[in-house]
Parts: C-alpha cells; sequence; structure tokens
C-alpha cells in the first residue's frame, strides 16, 4: 500500500514541479498566437476550450496502451513502479511537452516535419515513413482487438465488426474535428478516468480491510519477477512492454492534432505534460490491480500462463469488483477507448500525408484522396494476427520516442539552451532499444545474442550517439 501511494503521489508532485520547471525551461510565451487562432480552417485548425482537448489527447494517447502494457509489464513485478513513475516524469511528459509545443510553435506541422527541421532530410524522410507505418499499425491493431472482443460478446462475424469500425473509422476521419472528436470523445476521456478511480477505490478499500494485499517494492522485489526471465529479460524489455504509462513515441503523432486546437501556448503543460501524467497513474492503478488480484505477481504470471490475455483480466476484474458496472467499465476500458485511440491514429497519417505534400485538407474531397488509399492497406493489415501486429507497436513506440527525444534536444542546442535534460533520456533509449534488438528472443523482434556481449555493444551505441549528438550540437546554434 505503501508503494503505491507514493507512486501516486510522485507522479502528482512531478507534475506540479517538473511540469512547470519544464514550461517556462521551454519558453511558453502566451503573446504568440496558436496555429488555432492564426491558422483557423474550421476542420483541423478550430480552437477548442482546454479541458476539451486535455481529455481528447489523454483518450488519444490511452486507449489500451496503459491497461494492457501495464498488465504485461507487472509481470516483472513491483519494479515495474520505477519505469512507470520515473519514466513518466522525466522522459514521456517531457517527450510528449516538447512534440506538442515544436508543433505549436511550427505552425501544427507533424512530427517527422518537426524532426526534419531539427535533425535533418535523412530523419524527416525516414520518419515520415517510419510514423506513417506506425500510424497505421495502431490503427489497425485498435480494429482487430476491439472487434474480435465484440465478435466474442455478440457471437458475431469477426469480419462484420471490422466492417463496422473501419466504415466508423473513416467517418470519424473525414469529418472536422469538433463534429465528432471534439463533441464526444471528452465524454470517453472523462469515462475512462472514472473506470480508473473506482479500480484505485477499490485496492484502496480493499487493501486496507485486509482483503487485498497490494505488492510493496523492497529489496526482496527488486528484481526480474517473470515466469519465464531467460527470455523476459527486466533489462531491456521491461522499458519496451511498458511504453504508454511510461515513455511512447505515438504520443508525439497525436500531440501535433491537439497542438491545432490549442489557444494559448500556456495549455500546453496541461495537454501534453498533464495528459501524458495521468495517462501513467493509469497505468500505475493498472499494473497495481494486475498484481494484488492474483494474490500477487506470481498469480498473475500464472493466470496469463495458464492462456488468460489482458482483456480477460481487465474483465475478471471489473465484474468482480463492480458487477454489471464493471461490465460497462470492461467495455469502455477494451472496446470503446481504443476504437477512439484508433480513428485518431488515422486522421494523424491523413495529416501526415498532407504535410509530406503540401496537400490542403480544407475540401472532403481533398481528404478522401488521402484516406482511402490509407484504409485500403489498413484492411489489408487487419487480415493479420492480432498479436502479430501488436508484437511490434511497442519497440517502434520507443524508436520513435528516441528520434523525437533527440530532436527535442537539438532544437534546445540550436536556441541556446542546456539539451542535457532532453539528450540523456535520448542516448538512455538509444541503449535501450538498441539492446532490446540485440538481445531480445527472435519472436519478439531481436537477434537473441548473448545478454554480456548485447549489453555491451548497446551501451557503447547509447554513449556513441551522445557523443555524435554533442559534436552536431556545437555547431547547431541558431
Amino acid at each position: 500500500m505503501i508503494t503505491f501511494f507514493i507512486a501516486i503521489a510522485t507522479l502528482i508532485i512531478g507534475f506540479v514541479v517538473y511540469g512547470r520547471f519544464m514550461e517556462r525551461f521551454f519558453g511558453a510565451d502566451d503573446s504568440r498566437p496558436t496555429p488555432a487562432i492564426k491558422m483557423q480552417d474550421g476542420v483541423d485548425y478550430t480552437p477548442m476550450p482546454t479541458w476539451k482537448v486535455f481529455t481528447i489527447q489523454f483518450l488519444n494517447i490511452a486507449g489500451l496502451g496503459p491497461i494492457f502494457g501495464a498488465i504485461l509489464g507487472a509481470m516483472y513485478g513491483p519494479v515495474a513502479y520505477i519505469w512507470i513513475v520515473l519514466g513518466a516524469i522525466f522522459m514521456g511528459a517531457v517527450h510528449d511537452y516538447f512534440s506538442g509545443m515544436l508543433s505549436i510553435r511550427d505552425g501544427g506541422a507533424s512530427i517527422p516535419e518537426i524532426v526534419g527541421k531539427y535533425l535533418g532530410k535523412g530523419f524527416q524522410n525516414f520518419l515520415r515513413i517510419f510514423s506513417l507505418l506506425l500510424l497505421i499499425f495502431v490503427g489497425v491493431a485498435f480494429v482487430s482487438g476491439p472487434a474480435g472482443l465484440l465478435a466474442t460478446l455478440t457471437n458475431g462475424g469477426l469480419t462484420v465488426w471490422l466492417y463496422a469500425i473501419f466504415a466508423y473509422y473513416l467517418v470519424a476521419t473525414l469529418l472536422p474535428i469538433n463534429k465528432i472528436i471534439g463533441r464526444i470523445y471528452p465524454l470517453f476521456g472523462i469515462a475512462l478516468l472514472i473506470m480508473a478511480i473506482g479500480v484505485a477505490a477499490a485496492i484502496i478499500i480493499n487493501g486496507f480491510s485486509g482483503s487485498l494485499h497490494l505488492p510493496e517494492l523492497s529489496l526482496n522485489s527488486f528484481r526480474n519477477m517473470h515466469e519465464d526471465p531467460t527470455e523476459n529479460l527486466l533489462y531491456p524489455m521491461l522499458f519496451i512492454v511498458i511504453s504508454c504509462g511510461a515513455l511512447s513515441g505515438f504520443h508525439s503523432t497525436q500531440s501535433p492534432m491537439m497542438a491545432r486546437t490549442i489557444k494559448k501556448e500556456s495549455y500546453g503543460r496541461y495537454v501534453f505534460y498533464g495528459a501524458m501524467i495521468t495517462e501513467s497513474v493509469v497505468a500505475l492503478i493498472w499494473a497495481t490491480a494486475a498484481m494484488s488480484f492474483f494474490g500477487g505477481t506470481n498469480g498473475l504470471n500464472d493466470t496469463i500462463a495458464s492462456g488468460h490475455n489482458p482483456a480477460w483480466i481487465v474483465n475478471e476484474i471489473s465484474t468482480t469488483w463492480f458487477g454489471k458496472v464493471g461490465a460497462i467499465f470492461a467495455i469502455i476500458g477494451v472496446i470503446a477507448a481504443p476504437i477512439t485511440t484508433g480513428d485518431t491514429a488515422f486522421r494523424s497519417a491523413r495529416l501526415t500525408v498532407a504535410d509530406v505534400f503540401g496537400y490542403k485538407q480544407s475540401s472532403i474531397k481533398h481528404r478522401l484522396v488521402i484516406s482511402i488509399p490509407l484504409f485500403i492497406v489498413g484492411w489489408l493489415l487487419s487480415q493479420l494476427e492480432f498479436s502479430t501486429i501488436w508484437k511490434y507497436l511497442g519497440l517502434s513506440n520507443q524508436v520513435l520516442a528516441t528520434v523525437v527525444l533527440w530532436a527535442g534536444a537539438m532544437y534546445l542546442a540550436k536556441v541556446g539552451k542546456p539539451h542535457w535534460l532532453l539528450s540523456v533520456p535520448a542516448a538512455f533509449m538509444t541503449t535501450v532499444t538498441f539492446t532490446y534488438l540485440l538481445v531480445a528472443p527472435v519472436k519478439n523482434g531481436g537477434f537473441f545474442m548473448n545478454t554480456t556481449t548485447g549489453y555491451l555493444i548497446g551501451l557503447a551505441g547509447g554513449i556513441a550517439s551522445l557523443i555524435f549528438f554533442i559534436f552536431k550540437a556545437r555547431n547547431a546554434k541558431e
């Protein structure tokens, strides 16, 4: 119980203290008109109330991520708390804030254009393709998952639900942002928050009553508690498994969409930094629920090893603790929220393509020209196994996050500010992703190299990236 309370309190303090420090460090300036004000088009550039922008951003970046990722990360034990809390405050929220604020400063530009401005054309072209593929994969994953669950709940056909969700995605992607997303999604965002608060309340009540034993971080639990530690290495795999909730590159693809709706730069701390911290609180709650509901980390591992997946775990916890209301919670958490994340992923993909070609999106005809090919590709990918799609999302998330952190660090170097607050996290994540590629099992996208060799090469790669960046940053000051 103590670890849980300290972790939640640390996240809140992190938002208040480090979030405000980052706002001042970046130099948020309300005298600068935001893209929502100076570039209004009634479609994508539309000023909206800050509370709506916050709830939409939270819903966009949340979806299945802070629930499924946290449950899978909880298999490693209470040590997952450290990555969720420290990762969110010093990396994830900083990553989200800089990606959103740099987009505001650059007219609402998509993330590949921002990266290209600070890291050069090579990174820009790489990221144009990479981020577009990631967005489509996220959209497809958040079609396939909910469609499969809906088919199970209704005894209906999977294909029928795929068609239905894709049809909705197309409509939501084409319409102006304030028609469906701006009106309905804040309600889903609030519902997702209420769901997390309800689970947290159940954890606390059952914990104080003695019917639930909450995991504590101690010297004994500061280790890899995964049932198969040889194939699920604490480092670096925990840092990949838990992306949403700690650090996720996908968030940077969503931030520009909200950057086109924010009225003042000072609101960015609440929308970007704040939404990330909120997502981390949700991840912390679900990690705790998963570890404690089944009698401990070993019980959670046994449950998943027996064939149950995170969706089943969410449903089991929700219905056991809350009955019929819990069933509604489960539907929101594993069906409605992912669908809303999926359609904004496709919307971001449309905006990314439009930015690449300078193709205006004011008319529905122009939006269709880009959207239809995207949805054809998405439909083809939806025929793959869900596990095949999901497997590559974590690594792709962290590769993108690493590039965005480097871009933010270069921005700081260009404007003559200390870059260490972003370059050190960027070097750390370079080490993590490089090491993952070397030592992770082949089925998880790695080469399954000897761990000692892989760790040394990965560390050398991270250090080399930082040295190279420092060399480049010396001549970058504007």
